[in-house]
């Protein structure tokens, strides 16, 4: 054990002494003074590539994306230690915590309902309802699938809603922690990104204004063009059926269905205090509280959004704030559900506030992380990743015409992956694109590979927030679910980038779709012939 921590301090820092001298070889001459000798320049995406390659060396998340946020505070302030640290404090992790306090109530708020739902016996009854109509493995999987598509409204929502609703489903067919979260994690983002009406598509509509079209119109002809959003979907549904896994899913997998093991590491971390089953509980005591909280949610988003005032809905969803509207929905479900189960004299008054530090305590990690890994995507911000992202694109705009939408995809992926934000992305490459193209087919496809280049790249970074949500939802180890899905989604990344290859000169989204599910299906049964046991 010794020597495993002993082997973390060496590798964090012979890190950390090679991106100082990298550094200070890269530094730029004749900069302003005040300014940051790396802005604009590579060096700006360097924190949050240390801080990923060191959670993944030493499995270790919260040291990791600390030190990602210093040496972005270090490289700011050109090294100087005082300037530095007041980087590191008010420009990351206290900007941090005030531009994500809504998501932190809306966590905190759904870890309360997860609470008095187990406490009501909700969530007992449903997996009582569940074992006597979801039979197998398989139909686990599928409808947790099935359930993540139907909640579009919102990533945040999608993930820890489906988690609390599927969590005692999957654990009694044996379903391993990491692939509920892939399940979750790959169906969050992606079907966000392709529901007209959600806060995925208002934040595109936002960015993509002045194009020619407007904004949601633009956001609803990329998404046949999609591929890596659409493609997820036909491979979860593939390796369902196929009874297939492969990379480190495999061994989470085996452990799970052959010796009831549901972690395989990382169990102390996603362990947590079960409560005493209710008899009186019935599956309308869960059912019910999450309807209500859609449906309260969704008035929440629209209010903020401004269609009480006269805008109408599409309107109002493209100017919503989500660190606003969901909060003020979930707040709103909270007192309803709490109304409801003391009704129904399921709980207590007593009972109902216990469960408000449970649910709070249940969502520290979650909360933890995404301070951390929002900190560190200030940082980055600060040091004008964005500019020198923008000089790169514009230099390969001009000789790769056909090209582009492949290569916007890849920076895409790349940007989303060491910020650990698709909205963020979205920001910085849309007006790239928005400026590259001219309106007609050849932007639709440009715009589609950004939005898909975004969301693969979420899906893949360990400091995205929905892969914090995911892990969250699904009570699993957070680098467990990292690295097992990690294989997966570069399979649909690659086969991705194929598409949107031949996609500038095919430029027929009803022709590449089904290239590209052919495609996915081939490579899944060349992988499991490659793969099969022997014994």
């Amino acid at each position: 054990m010794k020597k495993a921590n002993l082997g973390k301090m060496i590798a964090i820092l012979i890190t950390i002494a090679v991106v100082a001298l990298g550094a200070l070889l890269v530094r730029p001459a004749g900069v302003a003074d005040g300014a940051s000798m790396y802005s604009s320049t590579i060096m700006a995406l360097f924190p949050p590539l240390v801080a990923i390659t060191l959670a993944l060396i030493t499995k270790e998340v919260y040291s990791s994306l600390f030190i990602g946020v210093a040496l972005g505070g270090f490289l700011a302030a050109n090294w100087h230690p005082v300037k530095a640290l007041d980087y590191l404090l008010n420009d990351g992790i206290i900007s941090a915590t005030s531009g994500t306090a809504g998501i932190f109530v809306f966590l905190v708020i759904l870890g309360i309902m997860v609470s008095l739902v187990n406490k009501a016996g909700g969530s007992a009854a449903f997996g009582r309802w569940a074992e006597t109509h979801i039979k197998s493995r398989t139909g686990a999987i599928l409808a947790s699938f099935v359930l993540g598509v139907l909640i579009f409204i919102d990533d945040y929502f999608n993930c820890l809603t489906v988690g609390s609703v599927m969590l005692p489903v999957t654990d009694r067919h044996k379903i391993s922690r990491a692939k509920l979260a892939y399940i979750i994690d790959a169906t969050a983002a992606p079907v966000c990104m392709i529901a007209p009406v959600s806060s995925w598509a208002a934040a595109v509509s936002e960015f993509a204004e002045g194009t020619g079209y407007s904004g949601i119109e633009l956001f609803i002809r990329a998404i046949p063009y999609n591929f890596y959003s659409l493609l997820t979907f036909v491979f979860i549904i593939a390796i369902t059926f196929m009874n297939f896994d492969y990379g480190p899913m495999k061994l989470h997998e085996y452990n799970a269905r052959v010796k009831g093991d549901l972690f395989t590491s990382g169990r102390e971390e996603a362990a947590v205090e079960k409560e005493e089953e209710n008899p009186k509980g019935k599956v309308i005591d869960l059912i019910l509280p999450i309807l209500v909280l859609v449906a309260i949610c969704i008035v929440g988003l629209v209010y903020v959004g401004g269609f009480f005032d006269g805008s109408d809905f599409i309107t109002a969803f493209g100017n919503t704030d989500a660190t606003v509207g969901l909060p003020w929905g979930a707040l709103v479900a909270l007192i309803v559900t709490v109304v409801y189960l003391i009704a129904r004299r399921l709980i207590t008054f007593k009972d109902a506030m216990d469960c408000v530090p449970k649910g709070f305590i249940s969502m520290v990690p979650a909360i933890l992380i995404l301070t951390f890994a929002t900190a560190l995507k200030n940082m980055t911000d600060l040091l004008g990743a964005k500019y020198f992202v923008a000089g790169l694109m514009d230099s390969a705009a001009a000789g790769l015409a056909n090209f582009l939408p492949a290569i916007i995809f890849l920076v895409a992926c790349v940007l989303s992956f060491s910020t650990g934000t698709s909205w963020g992305t979205f920001g910085i490459l849309i007006p790239i694109v928005t400026a590259i193209f001219e309106p007609g087919e050849l932007l639709i496809i440009g715009m589609s590979a950004c939005l898909a280049g975004a969301v693969c790249g979420d899906h893949c970074s360990p400091i995205s927030d929905t892969t914090i949500m995911a892990s969250a939802g699904s009570r699993s180890n957070h680098l467990n679910h990292v690295s097992t899905q990690l294989p997966y989604a570069i399979t649909v990344a690659a086969i991705s980038f194929v598409c949107y290859l031949v996609a500038a000169f095919v430029q027929n989204a009803w022709v590449l779709l089904p290239i590209g599910v052919v495609l996915t299906l081939g490579t899944l049964f060349v992988m499991k012939a490659l793969t099969k046991d022997k014994a």
